[in-house]
C-alpha cells in the first residue's frame, strides 16, 4: 500500500497529470444548475441571479487584464462573459496558441482570484464583431467553397478538431470542478443564420456533452424574433435571448417564453452601446436609457449580461468586418461602453453601479482609478520607400507565380496585404479599361510605379489606364477584415478572386507577393536599403518610420495621425505590435489608443512604422509628423457613405 501511495504522490507532482486529474474531479457542494419549476438558477443548491459584463481578453493588453476585471467587479458584477476567438488560438492549421496574450485560461483564473464567475462563449462561431466571427480564414485555403456553421465536411472536420483541443483545457475551470466557469455557450444566435442546419447544432451539443458530461450548464442565445427560435435553440440545451434598451422585458422575452415556458430569464447581451463604422458618426446609447432599462430588467427578476468593456478596439486586422460586406470594417467596438477603450471609468459605468447597488451590495472597494495618459509630443517621420521599392523587405519567401490571380487565402495570406503584379505584354492606349470585378476589398493600382487609382469591392471595380509594354501593372490589395455575420461569412475570400481584364481581354501571367508588414524591422536588417533604389511619391503606398524615446514613466497615450490619409500603424518596442488602421478623413475615429504596455522607456527608442496607402503629408519635414497626445478623439467629422440597401452600392 505504501508503494501505491508513493506512486500517486509522484504522479500528482507532474503538471500534466494534475491537469488531467483535475479535469475529472468534481468538487463536493459545487454546482450550478437550472430550476425550471421555480424559474431560477441554483448555485450550490440556492437560488441565484447573475449580473454579468462582457469583456474581450483578446482586445486588452495582458498587463491590463487585472485592472479591467477589478473595475468589472467594483461595479457589482457577479460574473463576466468572455468570447473565445478560434482564429487567434489556431492561427494556422497545425499551430495552437494559448500563451501570453492568448492565455485565456490565465484570464479566467485572474477573474476567479478577483471573485468573478465566468460565462464562456465557446463557439466555434462566436460573432463578437470580430474577424470572421472567430472562424479561421485558413479553412478557406483547404476549401474555398466551405459553407460555415453547417455540417459541411471541411468545416465540421476542423471545428471538431478545435473543440477536441479547447474543451478539455477548459474543463478543469468549470464551476463543478472548482473553477469559476458556470455556463458555456454553444454557437451564437444561430437562429439568425440562413442555414438552419439542426444536424449541425445537435452535433455541437453532442460534442460538448461528450467532453463536459453534466459538469456545466450549456446554453444558446438568440434574438427577439419568433423566427430566431425555430433554428437557434438546441433540444436539451438551456435557451436565452438578447436585446437592447428599445425593448421592454415583456416584449424582449416573449419569443423565448414561447419556446421555453419555464426557467430563469436571461438577457445574454444587453446593449449599453454600439459599434462605429468608418464614415459614419460616432454611435452612442443614452446613459439614462441604459440605467432605466437595466433597473427594469433587474426588477423583472432577469439575469443580465451587458456590454461593459470591449477593450483596445483599433487593433489591426482583428477589427471584425460588419454584416454589410460593402461597408468598410468598424473603426471600433465599442467606444460607448461603460468602460472606455483605455479602461477608464465613465459616467455610464457609475450609473450602472448605482442601479446594481439597489439589488445587491457593491464590493467594499473603491472604483479603481483610470490609468494616466501622456502627451509625448510630435515625432518626425522619415520616408523609407514605397511598397514596390521594398518588396524584398516585406516578403519572407519567393513570390507566387500563377497564370491567373488567386485569392490571398490560396497562397496562405490570411490578413493584411498582397501585391499582384503583371508585366504588360503590349502598349495600353489612353482610355484602356482595366476591370477587376473580384477585388476584395480595396486596391491601389500602379503602372510603372505611378499611382493610377483606387478600386473598391463591388462599387468601383474598373479604371481607365495607359501603359507601355514591359512596364509593371501592380495592384496592392487590402483585406479590410473577413465578414463576421450572416451569409457574408461564406463570401470571404480576399485579394483578387476573379480574372482581371484589360480592354475586355483576360490578363494572364501574374506574380503575387504576400506582404508581412509586421516583420519589416527584422527583414530590413537582412536586406540593406539603398536610397538610390527608392523614389518618393506621396500618392504611392509607402513606408515611413520614426522613433519615440520616453525618458519619463511610460503611460498610455493616443496616436494622432492628422494630415495622413489612410493606412496601418505598427509599433516595435520589446516586440512588434499591430496597433491598427487609421483613416481620419473618413472618421469618426481620428486617434488610435496606444496602451502603455506596448511602449518602453529608457534610452532605447520605440520604433513607429506607418504604412500610408493613399496620400502622404511628407512634402516637407514640418508636415511629416505624427503626435502622441493625452486625449482620445473618437467623435471627429466624418465623410459619410451613402448606402443603397437594395443594390448594395456605397458612394
Amino acid at each position: 500500500m505504501a508503494a501505491v501511495i508513493k506512486v500517486w504522490v509522484v504522479l500528482l507532482c507532474l503538471p500534466g497529470v494534475i491537469l488531467g486529474l483535475s479535469s475529472i474531479i468534481t468538487v463536493p457542494g459545487k454546482s450550478f444548475t437550472v430550476d425550471y419549476t421555480n424559474n431560477t438558477f441554483l448555485k450550490d443548491g440556492k437560488p441565484f441571479r447573475y449580473i454579468s459584463g462582457s469583456i474581450h481578453y483578446s482586445r486588452i493588453p495582458q498587463a491590463y487584464w487585472k485592472d479591467r476585471l477589478l473595475k468589472m467587479y467594483a461595479a457589482g458584477l457577479d460574473a463576466i462573459q468572455i468570447y473565445v476567438p478560434w482564429n487567434i488560438h489556431q492561427p494556422l492549421e497545425n499551430k495552437f496558441d494559448f500563451e501570453g496574450q492568448n492565455n485565456v485560461f490565465q484570464f479566467i483564473s485572474v477573474a476567479r482570484e478577483i471573485g468573478l464567475l465566468v460565462i464562456v462563449r465557446a463557439g466555434p462561431y462566436m460573432d463578437g464583431e470580430w474577424e470572421f466571427g472567430g472562424l479561421p480564414a485558413w479553412i478557406l485555403q483547404k476549401n474555398p467553397n466551405t459553407v460555415f456553421r453547417t455540417m459541411d465536411p471541411t468545416y465540421i472536420h476542423y471545428a471538431d478538431l478545435w473543440i477536441d483541443k479547447f474543451l478539455p483545457l477548459l474543463r478543469p475551470l468549470l464551476y463543478n470542478n472548482g473553477g469559476p466557469v458556470i455556463m458555456v455557450q454553444i454557437e451564437n444566435e444561430y437562429g439568425s443564420y440562413f442555414a438552419c442546419d439542426k444536424n449541425y447544432t445537435s452535433h455541437l451539443r453532442d460534442k460538448f456533452v461528450s467532453h463536459f458530461q453534466d459538469e456545466v450548464l450549456l446554453f444558446t442565445t438568440d434574438g427577439t424574433l419568433d423566427s430566431n427560435f425555430k433554428c437557434g435553440p438546441i433540444p436539451g440545451v438551456f435557451a436565452t435571448t438578447d436585446f437592447g434598451t428599445s425593448y421592454s422585458p415583456e416584449r424582449g422575452f416573449r419569443p423565448l417564453r414561447n419556446y421555453q415556458p419555464k426557467g430563469p430569464l436571461v438577457n445574454s447581451e444587453f446593449y449599453t452601446g454600439w459599434l462605429d463604422h468608418w464614415g459614419h458618426r460616432h454611435q452612442t446609447v443614452s446613459r439614462l436609457l441604459v440605467s432605466v432599462m437595466l433597473d427594469i430588467l433587474l426588477n423583472y427578476g432577469a439575469s443580465v449580461n451587458m456590454y461593459m468593456f470591449e477593450g483596445g478596439t483599433n487593433f489591426g486586422y482583428w477589427n471584425g468586418a460588419d454584416d454589410l460586406p460593402y461597408l468598410p470594417v468598424p473603426t471600433s467596438y465599442d467606444y460607448d461602453a461603460p468602460l472606455s477603450e483605455a479602461g477608464d471609468i465613465t459616467e455610464k459605468y457609475k450609473d450602472i453601479a448605482r442601479v446594481i447597488s439597489k439589488f445587491k451590495p457593491l464590493p467594499p472597494i473603491s472604483f479603481p482609478p483610470s490609468t494616466p495618459k501622456a502627451n509625448y509630443g510630435s515625432i518626425q517621420m522619415h520616408f523609407v520607400g514605397s511598397v514596390l521599392d521594398l518588396l524584398d523587405h516585406l516578403t519572407s519567401g519567393p513570390p507566387i507565380k500563377s497564370q491567373y490571380p488567386v485569392s490571398m487565402e490560396a497562397i496562405g495570406q490570411f490578413q493584411g496585404f498582397t501585391l499582384y503584379r503583371h508585366t504588360l505584354t503590349s502598349d495600353l492606349q489612353k482610355g484602356t479599361v482595366i476591370n477587376v470585378p473580384g477585388v476584395r476589398d480595396r486596391a491601389y493600382v500602379m503602372i510603372n510605379k505611378v499611382s493610377v487609382g483606387v478600386l473598391m469591392r463591388d462599387t468601383q471595380t474598373s479604371l481607365s489606364i495607359t501603359g507601355l509594354k514591359g512596364q509593371n501593372l501592380d495592384i496592392l490589395v487590402e483585406n479590410q477584415g473577413h465578414i463576421t455575420f450572416n451569409k457574408g461569412i461564406n463570401d470571404n475570400l480576399k485579394g483578387i478572386i476573379q480574372n482581371v481584364t484589360l480592354a475586355g481581354q483576360v490578363v494572364q501571367g501574374w506574380t503575387m507577393y504576400p506582404l508581412q508588414l509586421d516583420k519589416y524591422f527584422s527583414m530590413s536588417k537582412k536586406h540593406r536599403i539603398h536610397q538610390q533604389d527608392v523614389t518618393f511619391d506621396p500618392k504611392v503606398p509607402s513606408l515611413y518610420v520614426g522613433e519615440l524615446t520616453i525618458s519619463s514613466d511610460v503611460q498610455d497615450t493616443y496616436l494622432d495621425v492628422t494630415g495622413w490619409k489612410k493606412g496601418q500603424v505598427f509599433i516595435k518596442s520589446q516586440s512588434m505590435v499591430n496597433l491598427g488602421r487609421y483613416w481620419p478623413l473618413k472618421g469618426p475615429q481620428e486617434r488610435l489608443f496606444v496602451p502603455g504596455p506596448y511602449l518602453q522607456g529608457g534610452p532605447k527608442p520605440n520604433q513607429i512604422l506607418l504604412v500610408e496607402l493613399e496620400a502622404s503629408p511628407c512634402v516637407a519635414n514640418q508636415t511629416c509628423v505624427v503626435k502622441f497626445v493625452d486625449t482620445p478623439l473618437i467623435n471627429g467629422p466624418v465623410t459619410r457613405h451613402r448606402f443603397n440597401l437594395t443594390s448594395g452600392d456605397i458612394h
